[in-house]
């Protein structure tokens, strides 16, 4: 029996996609699963994955200027910017999209094309979503703001990617890592080569695990006109991936090695490159459940990287 049916209320309809048992489900009340669901809580991983990036460059940039640990503040800062600014991308996207989800067996019961949710509270949820991203980004330095502003432009482009190329994943790389830019500036009031070209890795690793997630939806993408690197790799993927995540390793070594980074960062990555060939051995891209399961192995991989830059910190102030 579900938290809702206890509590006597009437049960919003499960999304087709969503995990069985998550915790909006379990506990949210009724009238707020439905923007839980349009903000993705109920599916964390992709926090992660908007997180971790910037966690990678606060800590990489504290490994650059000697200090013992990532700035806790600026974590948390990031935290709580890549929940609300997560939330609001998706709820831009399902705005955008509610008329292709609504042809898409795993997407037609999300709130907007399923009428959970109406157009204009949509809208008003994503812009408050926005006010809370935009206050973690006025509290950092101006550089990092102006910063911020400038990813705008290709966040507002994302979602209309998959009608015009095959690559929307690549344009949802340039906007989910941008953290990697702005965690540095945080920290020094300036951008180097080593966030560079920990940006091009990040970017690199999205379009892989993307790749992955679009396998999912291949064959209904395919029906309704929409384009993903999934259709443009097709039986060639687990070949791209290996690229795409070679690309990876050897921009996240080289940004280590810009940034000053010691022998526990690259002993770490070792583990870390193993995680991404675990993934391309054991894909089956014509298995929804395994894709799934791949792309959102991709939270340990990038925990594995912070916690690399972790140790490596409290080695270098040890010394």
């Amino acid at each position: 029996m579900t938290h809702h049916e206890n509590e006597g209320e009437t049960a919003v309809a499960p999304v087709a996609d969503a995990p069985t048992e998550n915790w909006a489900d379990r506990y949210a009340p009724a009238w707020a699963l439905p923007y839980l669901r349009l903000a993705r809580a109920d599916r964390p991983v992709g926090f992660y994955l908007l997180a971790l990036p910037c966690f990678w460059s606060v800590g990489l940039a504290g490994l650059h200027t000697g200090a013992a640990y990532p700035d806790p503040l600026l974590l948390l800062l990031f935290a709580i910017g890549a929940i609300a600014m997560r939330g609001a991308g998706c709820t831009y996207n399902d705005i955008v999209d509610r008329d292709i989800d609504a042809q898409v067996a795993r997407t037609r019961s999300r709130p907007l094309p399923s009428g959970q949710v109406s157009l204009r509270s949509a809208i008003v949820f994503m812009l408050a979503q926005c006010l809370v991203g935009l206050a973690v980004l006025l509290s950092l330095n101006p550089f990092s703001i102006w910063l911020g502003f400038a990813v705008v432009p290709i966040v507002a482009l994302y979602p209309f990617m998959k009608r015009i190329s095959h690559w929307p994943q690549a344009v949802l790389g340039l906007a989910f890592n941008w953290g990697a830019l702005i965690g540095w500036a945080a920290v020094t009031g300036s951008l180097d080569w080593a966030p560079v070209v920990l940006y091009v890795g990040a970017v690199a690793w999205t379009i892989g695990y993307d790749t992955i997630y679009a396998h999912q939806d291949r064959e209904d993408d395919a029906l309704i006109g929409m384009k993903s690197t999934a259709l443009r790799f097709g039986a060639d993927t687990t070949f791209w991936l290996k690229g795409f995540y070679a690309v990876t390793i050897i921009a996240m070594v080289l940004a280590g090695w810009l940034a000053g980074a010691g022998p526990l960062f690259f002993a770490g990555l070792a583990f870390a490159c193993g995680q991404l060939i675990w993934q391309i051995a054991t894909l089956d891209i014509d298995d929804a459940d395994n894709c799934l399961a791949r792309f959102k192995s991709n939270r340990d991989f990038g925990l594995i990287v912070f916690l690399a830059i972790l140790a490596d910190m409290v080695l270098a102030t040890s010394l």
